[in-house]
């Protein structure tokens, strides 16, 4: 499986397999485990999606070594600036996974009140340094929530982890990324299913059918061929498969281009700079 090399030297797989919105329980735990049977070799949870333990008892179950697995989470809230509080929270996800160390713990949320952000980091630095993580990172935070983090932490994020898709290409925030050489994560690559409707799917279904491909191969493919982690979510073992296959999809540069043309700069998720999520 192809992989991407972190600021730090840690190798994150470039293919994974999102667990938002999937059912905690037997529903999550017997999803991730068919993943991980098929092949999928990075997991991502949060907090705030209530299935870390399934997803822990899903790659203890496994039978594959944890080294070989990539599992991602959250931390959901920022209690205020409680730091014993922020410090349980991350405690519970450990006890909940029990699978030993962390690979990538994301600030799920950035605040609109930057300082808090900036406690929250350092606590997330003092996990790395303790190497219970191996990589920490940011979840949907803009070019100007990453400019002012940038300027008080001492270890860069490796990752920021948001919304991608076709009609969001996020194209300037990730050419910040690769400037700043952070990591770039796309959650939601079927934009909540609008990519299968009107001339959208058109256009992706006309790229697919010259390599008998689905539009959701198509999207995957995309992402890639633009260096971003792509972790599509399904709970369906055919589709699990179909997402799978689709990392072996190579577009032309014509094609990568006349998706980025689709952009619409349409945001089907919470909005970061008005939200309260964190709290």
């Amino acid at each position: 499986m192809k992989t991407y090399t972190l600021n730090n030297g840690v190798k994150m797989p470039a293919f994974g397999l999102g667990t938002f919105r999937v059912e905690p329980g037997e529903s999550a735990y017997e999803t991730v485990l068919s993943a991980l049977k098929m092949g999928y070799r990075h997991i991502d949870t949060a907090i705030m999606y209530g299935n870390e333990s399934d997803v822990g008892r899903a790659v203890r179950d496994s039978g594959i070594l944890r080294s070989e697995i990539f599992v991602t989470t959250k931390l959901a809230k920022h209690y205020g600036g409680n730091e014993k509080e922020i410090r349980q929270a991350i405690d519970q996800s450990f006890e909940r996974l029990n699978i030993g160390y962390i690979d990538l713990l994301l600030i799920h949320w950035p605040n609109q009140a930057y300082e808090m952000n900036h406690m929250v980091w350092h606590i997330f630095e003092s996990y790395y340094e303790a190497k219970k993580v191996r990589a920490i990172g940011v979840s949907n935070f803009q070019i100007h929530h990453l400019d002012d983090l940038l300027k008080h932490a001492k270890i860069k994020p490796q990752v920021n982890q948001v919304e991608c898709h076709p009609l969001l290409i996020q194209s300037a925030l990730h050419k910040y990324l690769v400037k700043h050489d952070i990591q770039m994560t796309s959650y939601g690559p079927f934009a909540k299913g609008k990519v299968f409707e009107s001339t959208t799917a058109e256009k992706l279904s006309e790229i697919g059918a010259k390599y008998h491909a689905s539009i959701t191969q198509v999207i995957i493919a995309w992402g890639l061929s633009k260096d971003i982690v792509m972790i599509p979510k399904s709970v369906h073992e055919d589709r699990l498969l179909e997402n799978f296959k689709g990392q072996d999809l190579k577009l032309s540069q014509a094609e990568i281009l006349a998706i980025n043309q689709l952009n619409r700069g349409s945001r089907l998720y919470t909005d970061p700079d008005n939200n309260t999520i964190y709290l």
